[in-house]
């Protein structure tokens, strides 16, 4: 449902930051993109996001270019970025203003009551934990009811037990409608509990160095054996990108 076709994204300094970048993702799969710094992670979600212009290529959802943001795509950032003079349920429903205020209101109730944050919706922004902030940015992507949710480290500013906590709350959530979710992160065990495949990124220009899908159930436990050897599996495969960069730049 994904199709993204020999992408390459070259600032106006010059720096290339993704060269020749095709993936195609199905409908309902959990992918995990992970990589160094520099490989373009954060890029090529703003790009399938629609919020930036690739330089070359095309991103096709569907068989339609991505040419701007469209409500099909839901993106939820790093930090939560609440607005704070609004209260929760406004903020939820900020994307959905062109709706019914019956229409609006429903929708709003009802992913509160997903996310488990129904009691608060009158609470103001400063009035929340870093994960319940995190949780009410979760629930303005899902409000609009996309195909496909991005997700750019969301919990990386998290404590490990919160992190662990959203992780899980993430697959309940994604079985009700079982969006395509595409997931950027620094933490293998994050992409190997959550994925279905992971994407491996090679730097500078940023492009696919590897994908493989992770034959582990769900739930996945942290301490078993197979999810530890996967988890070996994926750091040797960063280290291997991490080497051949290294060589490449001390060669150029």
């Amino acid at each position: 449902m994904l199709d993204i076709r020999k992408l390459q994204k070259r600032y106006p300094n010059g720096f290339l930051a993704l060269a020749d970048f095709s993936l195609s993702v199905k409908q309902g799969e959990i992918l995990a993109i992970v990589g160094g710094s520099g490989c373009g992670k954060s890029t090529l979600l703003r790009l399938i996001a629609g919020l930036d212009q690739p330089t070359a290529g095309s991103i096709l959802l569907d068989g339609t270019t991505v040419l701007a943001p469209r409500p099909e795509i839901g993106v939820v950032f790093q930090e939560p970025r609440l607005m704070p003079w609004l209260t929760i349920s406004k903020n939820v429903a900020f994307g959905i203003r062109h709706l019914p205020i019956e229409e609006q209101n429903q929708r709003v109730e009802r992913v509160l009551e997903r996310v488990g944050l129904a009691t608060l919706s009158q609470r103001w922004p400063k009035e929340l934990s870093g994960g319940q902030a995190q949780r009410v940015a979760l629930a303005r992507a899902l409000v609009g009811q996309p195909e496909v949710l991005l997700l750019d480290e969301p919990y990386s500013a998290l404590d490990a037990l919160t992190r662990h906590d959203l992780q899980e709350h993430l697959l309940k959530l994604w079985v009700d409608q079982r969006p395509t979710l595409i997931l950027v992160t620094h933490d293998i065990e994050e992409a190997l509990f959550l994925a279905d495949r992971i994407v491996v990124l090679q730097p500078q220009p940023g492009r696919v160095k590897s994908s493989f899908p992770v034959y582990l159930e769900h739930p996945r436990q942290r301490q078993d054996s197979l999810f530890l050897e996967w988890r070996s599996k994926l750091l040797a495969e960063l280290n291997q990108a991490a080497q051949a960069h290294e060589k490449s730049t001390l060669s150029a």
